[in-house]
């Protein structure tokens, strides 16, 4: 067991301070939720843990610009930081960056082949020597996991649902998202000691964030999160660290817990604060006091008695007052003009790229007043579709009609601006016949304040680029939102506040998201992608949540069926032994047969073992046989079973 120490860290970048007394400890094996405000300092962390940034120390000096503080990881830790993605070259597919994970691994194995030929031809000396380099390389490859290379690229590119085709795809070509993902998917296969994760949930639809909660879950190594998910840090962390005004607190626990150990914290702080000046003020009218009392009756002692108490009051340590209320986004989306009560009508829906379906004769109703999360697997069409309500893409046959006096507004997962010269202000007035007084009135209620609306938009954050978005999208008088993905890049304090603000539409929502809490405290209906349809699930979340759960028993029940079978046939054979009356020319037969049986599985796992050393580019063909090899596995256990009924059988006669 290892562990990761802060110790009292203050870090500036240039003059500007971004952490101070930052400590805490993190152990092996232990899942962090780091959490805190969009510039709170999170981001700061992880870099510093990954070693991107370094502490710019001068001892002994207390000077502005000077870290200080202590950060203390074991010097042979490996360590993997989610957040920059590399430049790989041009011919790199996506199994080419998966590959570089077992770089080493696939190194070695290459070179006990080429070995295992140069023995063939060795003798003497030369072959005591190979045999010994051979022996090194043997022990190094087993301590790495190579055996396991295979067995570990199979389950990640499964959970992570990277298919035959995806894996041939050139790495440069993939999206943003796309990139992230697979990099995702390099850092788990590497399993550093220390795995830092910024926002992992972002890219992933339900099934992979929900198997990547799993693999967590069993992760011997430090895991450091920062995520917006809700429902994932839940699902995963043991620890929070909180970042607030510079300063850090730990909690144990998960997301909730942390959550009402902060309440708790606030309600005694508070009433701790509401003594204090309680005690505070009593101290203070009997300073004045004293001193009125000096005044009059020209006593030197009523003075000192009056500077003894003041300097107590100077020395106290004041408690800071809870704040229960954050600065946030206040805004109110009222609905302009009502829309007809059929908003939006898919009828006959048909979609297709080449050979690949997203649509056949889909329907979908959406009602005014609603609110409805498009739900599903990434690359099933949920973008298509609204690319096809927004009008930037046909469908191939079928028709979407909006119904009467429909005014909607679009914010889309990738916020790009026409000029990122341009100041928010100008940005926010374009096209808009508004003063820059009522502009930065109306942005203030966006959290923008000060000198920010002179920023220029090429230096926004994430999270500002999606407030400036909204501003000037609910600036407009809409009645039907559609969202992309809203709480990618937002802080957990400013979705709570734009739940709240869509909470308060009394227009029509029509949103893609993955996020489970958002989907479940939005949502009144849930519309999924299956089978190229539009599902209607009309209970909302927790109805989709059942029958996906119900789909995952079916689908596990299948799989399980054939060692079902197989038991039932097996106790089938024993009482049809016993009712034969344990013959003993019956008994022989049957042991020779299961031999024989044992024999060629055990010969056809030894090639497949063989063939999956040989077998390094072919993904489909690697799951097949790691799949068989499974399924051997479930035989040979089974059949030896059998020949040892049968043995006990014949001993008993």
């Amino acid at each position: 067991m290892f562990e990761l120490t802060f110790q009292n860290v203050k870090k500036y970048m240039d003059t500007t301070l971004i952490l101070q007394n930052i400590s805490f400890q993190v152990y092996s094996g232990e899942k962090v939720g780091l959490v805190g405000a969009n510039g709170s300092g999170k981001t700061t962390l992880l870099k510093l843990i990954a070693g991107i940034l370094k502490l710019n120390l001068y001892p002994g000096s207390k000077s502005l610009g000077y870290d200080e503080g202590i950060i203390a990881i074991p010097c042979d830790a490996t360590i993997a930081y989610l957040d920059q993605i590399p430049e790989y070259p041009e011919h790199y597919t996506v199994q080419t960056v998966l590959n570089l994970a077992f770089e080493e691994l696939l190194g070695l194995e290459e070179s006990l082949r080429t070995i295992e030929i140069e023995m063939k031809d060795a003798s003497g000396i030369e072959l005591e020597r190979l045999l010994k380099k051979y022996g090194d390389m043997m022990n190094r490859f087993e301590t790495l996991g190579g055996y396991d290379i295979r067995e570990k690229f199979s389950k990640i590119c499964v959970g992570l649902g990277f298919d035959a085709p995806y894996l041939a795809k050139p790495f440069q070509l993939l999206s943003g998202g796309e990139k992230t993902t697979v990099v995702l998917g390099k850092i788990l296969m590497d399993r550093p000691d220390i795995l830092l994760l910024d926002e992992p949930t972002n890219h992933l639809d339900m099934d992979a964030i929900e198997w990547l909660e799993g693999y967590l879950k069993s992760y011997e190594g430090i895991v450091i999160i920062v995520s917006h998910d809700r429902y994932f840090l839940d699902n995963t962390v043991t620890k929070i660290i909180e970042l607030e005004d510079r300063e850090c607190a730990t909690f144990k626990g998960n997301d909730s817990d942390y959550l009402k150990q902060k309440e708790d914290l606030m309600m005694t702080q508070f009433a701790d604060f509401k003594e204090q000046q309680k005690q505070i003020a009593a101290m203070e009218k009997a300073i004045k006091e004293l001193r009125d009392w000096a005044q009059r009756s020209d006593n030197g002692k009523f003075y000192k008695r009056a500077a003894s108490i003041q300097i107590k009051l100077d020395k106290m340590q004041k408690i800071e007052k809870p704040r229960f209320e954050r600065p946030n986004m206040k805004f109110n989306l009222n609905a302009f003009q009502r829309s007809g009560n059929e908003t939006i009508k898919c009828s006959g829906l048909t979609k297709a790229y080449e050979d690949k379906v997203l649509f056949k004769d889909a329907e979908m109703m959406v009602r005014y007043g609603e609110r409805i999360a498009l739900v599903g697997p990434n690359g099933s069409g949920k973008t298509t579709l609204v690319k096809m309500l927004l009008g930037e893409e046909q469908p191939d046959s079928g028709a979407i009609v909006f119904g009467a006096s429909v005014k909607h507004g679009y914010l889309p997962q990738k916020i790009d601006f026409d000029d990122e010269e341009q100041t928010l202000i100008e940005a926010f007035r374009e096209n808009l016949d508004l003063s820059e007084g009522k502009t930065r009135e109306y942005l203030s209620k966006f959290m923008f304040y000060g000198k920010a609306p002179f920023k220029k938009v090429r230096h926004l954050s994430g999270g500002e680029r999606i407030r400036l978005k909204l501003a000037r999208l609910l600036f407009e008088d809409i009645n039907v939102l559609i969202l992309d993905e809203p709480t990618n890049h937002l802080d957990i304090e400013s979705i709570e506040t734009f739940e709240e603000a869509l909470e308060a539409f009394r227009g029509t929502i029509f949103f893609i998201s993955h996020d489970r809490y958002f989907i479940s405290k939005i949502s009144d209906r849930v519309i999924a992608i299956e089978n190229c349809n539009l599902v209607s699930y009309d209970e909302g979340y927790e109805a989709y949540k059942v029958a996906r759960e119900r789909l995952i028993r079916a689908k596990l029940e299948r799989e399980n069926s054939e060692k079902k079978i197989k038991v039932v046939e097996k106790a089938v054979f024993i009482e049809k032994e016993k009712r034969l009356g344990k013959n003993p020319k019956r008994i022989e037969l049957d042991l020779a047969r299961a031999e024989a049986l044992i024999h060629a599985l055990e010969n056809e796992k030894l090639e497949l073992d063989q063939s999956l050393k040989d077998t390094t580019k072919d993904y489909e063909m690697l799951s097949n046989m790691y799949n068989r090899r499974q399924q051997i596995e479930s035989e040979l256990e089974n059949v030896m079973i059998e020949w040892l009924d049968l043995q006990t059988m014949k001993q008993e006669m």
